[in-house]
């Protein structure tokens, strides 16, 4: 940018990176471009819309433009800024973890209807990743403790991160082990897990954003996609209490394999439930959302 080249506004540098995005064949290119701007320029939503001919100073219109180049080589805004939303807080990602995605929010949708708002219950995420199941829960259940597992000691630390950032770490702890390794019989309330479900034949063809930035330990299911749940049906019934809800999150196409699995297990009325896009989603003994009145407090 020259002295006589004017400045960019917020408003011409969002639409000239929509554009740039959009020739890109990235997918959302105005929301992606908006959120990448946030935080080039320091500015919120409001701020765009209310003062869109604030200029940028070079050195934002310089990190805005790198920001925009990493997107449309396939990064994931995700990982661009480190941080990704879930239900309804905000998480540290990193490499090590798994990018939290709305799919997932369907487990969410299963606990909380099983738990009413003033239960205290003992939880286990299973694979926590960042820990976005677990915190989320227990953000919408203040009376609710529970534990996250992982195999990745980043993974773990980035969990502990997340959770001490949102205050909640005096009601989630962490440990590194082998999914319920290390616990008890009947130990808890309520297990969830977004396992790894991908047949490893399929990884090489899924998105960039995914393939390339996304770990693959979080990723690979196996030959066909089936081998987490193999080992967590059995473990999972053997740590949940009696009259505990369990809810693990599946490839569209997997219901009857895993319902069979976990009735395989010895799980009584076990049930695929969809996510908001009529897909199947979770496989669980709890309630469905959709066929289910939400509990009243």
């Amino acid at each position: 940018m020259t002295d006589s080249t004017p400045a960019p506004t917020l408003v011409t540098a969002w639409k000239t990176a929509q554009a740039r995005l959009k020739a890109g064949r990235i997918d959302s290119p105005a929301i992606d471009a908006r959120l990448l701007l946030e935080v080039a320029a320091g500015v919120g939503r409001t701020d765009i819309l209310t003062d869109p001919h604030r200029a940028l100073t070079p050195d934002q219109a310089a990190a805005y433009a790198a920001m925009i180049d990493r997107r449309l080589k396939r990064e994931p805004v995700s990982r661009i800024l480190g941080r990704k939303g879930f239900w309804k807080i905000m998480l540290n990602v990193t490499p090590d973890v798994l990018s939290p995605r709305p799919d997932t929010e369907a487990i969410l949708d299963v606990v909380l209807l099983a738990f009413p708002p003033q239960a205290a219950f003992q939880m286990i995420d299973l694979g926590t990743g960042s820990g976005a199941i677990l915190l989320a829960v227990l953000a919408e259940r203040p009376a609710a403790r529970g534990m996250g597992t992982d195999i990745s000691s980043e993974a773990i630390a980035v969990a502990k991160e997340n959770a001490a950032n949102l205050d909640l770490d005096a009601r989630a702890s962490f440990l590194r082990t082998e999914w319920a390794t290390g616990f008890g019989p009947g130990t808890f309330d309520v297990v969830v897990s977004n396992p790894p479900y991908i047949p490893s034949g399929d990884i090489a063809g899924l998105d960039p954003e995914v393939r390339e930035h996304d770990p693959h330990l979080a990723l690979d299911g196996g030959p066909d996609g089936l081998q987490a749940y193999r080992d967590l049906a059995p473990e999972i019934h053997r740590i949940l209490k009696p009259g505990g809800v369990f809810a693990v999150e599946i490839g569209w196409d997997q219901g009857p394999q895993v319902k069979a699995l976990f009735a395989a297990a010895g799980f009584a009325d076990v049930k695929v439930v969809k996510d908001l896009s009529n897909r199947d989603r979770v496989v669980t003994n709890g309630p469905d959302p959709r066929t289910n009145p939400i509990p009243k407090m």
